[in-house]
């Protein structure tokens, strides 16, 4: 029987899941695993500190303890990686988190990194993880756009300050490659690119291209 690469977006925003289930759609491939995303109902309606951060690192590893026995892989969708360490841990299969699948992409397409946030609070959180990564020196810099994840349902508003802080990583912190912050920034990635003329980076599909091409391969 065919197993399921999960996708796990640890908030309760439905509207987050079904963006990401679109975003991964291409690479829903023949002879690959299935990818079912799903949402924790439990969770709250975004991650935006480190309490639910650490709250959600929990549910998630709860999450794939309970359907590991079906799994191929495990993504982590959400900026803050929460539970990854403990899935690596405790899992018998492949996990990834798409803030470090989102980076390490990012760095074939470009010496420098600019990453769009959600809040200004949760820059010092991706500082953390990309010191812990050793990357800091690709880093071009972050800039916030001032909403939480269930005020990116505003489309344009929401678009319009992507773009604006893109221009910023472009033109201020001289950033080659934009990565966004936030799994609930997915169905944003071609009309930022086609505003901003980078390349950039949407950490879930960044993540689940990984574990596509590393499950046959057994690594």
């Amino acid at each position: 029987m065919s197993k399921t690469l999960y996708v796990i977006n640890p908030n309760s925003n439905q509207a987050v899941t079904d963006g990401l289930d679109a975003a991964v759609e291409p690479l829903r491939l023949a002879g690959g695993p299935g990818i079912t995303c799903v949402t924790l109902t439990e969770g709250p309606p975004g991650i935006e500190s480190q309490l639910d951060v650490d709250r959600a690192a929990i549910a998630v590893h709860d999450f794939a303890m309970a359907h590991q026995d079906g799994a191929a892989g495990f993504v982590v969708a959400c900026f803050s990686d929460p539970g990854l360490a403990l899935l690596r841990e405790r899992a018998r299969v492949p996990s990834f988190g798409i803030s470090e699948s989102g980076a390490l992409t990012a760095m074939t397409l470009g010496q420098t990194f600019g990453v769009i946030a959600i809040l200004a609070r949760s820059i010092p959180r991706h500082l953390r993880n990309w010191g812990a990564m050793g990357i800091g020196a690709r880093l071009a810099g972050e800039v916030a756009i001032g909403r939480t994840v269930s005020e990116l349902s505003d489309r344009q508003g929401t678009l319009s300050a992507m773009v604006d802080a893109g221009r910023r990583l472009r033109d201020e912190h001289g950033a080659q490659v934009l990565v966004m912050g936030c799994a609930g920034m997915a169905s944003f990635r071609a009309p930022l690119q086609d505003a901003i003329g980078l390349a950039v980076v949407e950490p879930t599909q960044a993540a689940v291209s990984m574990a596509v091409g590393r499950i046959p391969l057994g690594w």
